[in-house]
């Protein structure tokens, strides 16, 4: 399994920000649309991932305040990141070794998406699912097991 089926399921809906929009902003985006993560965009470039994670550490390093922040001193600079043709076993051995919880994909640096770790165990746990169908179908049939049906009179 690959990043882009992740996001062929997933959708394409990404939320951005630029690294000198105000952090307080950033928090309400995050907050009001529920996502964990803004990808920070400045000229159609991948310049930094903005997580819940930076945020936290940003108010810690301000004594509680977001006061006039701006997204750049929150963000992450060196995210990691992933295509939509890396594996699904690559991306979890990324995200593990990093503690990453979200990946920007770009594709030929552009911006395709962004997985969470939660799409990831969801494809995982989704994958595995089927696979445990088709084995149990496979045995059934090949025992000729009959559905199971009340008495035969």
């Amino acid at each position: 399994m690959k990043v882009s089926d992740i996001l062929r399921v997933k959708g394409n809906t990404l939320y951005t920000v630029t690294p000198d929009e105000p952090l307080s902003r950033a928090i309400e985006v995050m907050a009001d649309k529920d996502i964990g993560s803004l990808v920070v965009m400045d000229n159609g470039e991948l310049v930094g991932m903005l997580t819940f994670r930076e945020v936290i550490l940003c108010i810690t390093k301000r004594g509680g305040m977001v006061s006039d922040s701006k997204v750049r001193a929150a963000m992450d600079e060196r995210p990691r990141t992933c295509s939509s043709d890396t594996e699904l076993d690559e991306v979890r051995h990324l995200m593990l070794e990093s503690h990453a919880r979200y990946l920007p994909v770009l594709d030929r640096r552009v911006l395709a998406g962004v997985i969470s770790f939660y799409d990831v165990a969801k494809a995982i746990v989704e994958s595995q699912n089927f696979e445990n169908r088709m084995l149990k179908a496979y045995i059934s049939d090949s025992r000729g097991d009959e559905p199971a049906s009340g008495p035969q009179l």
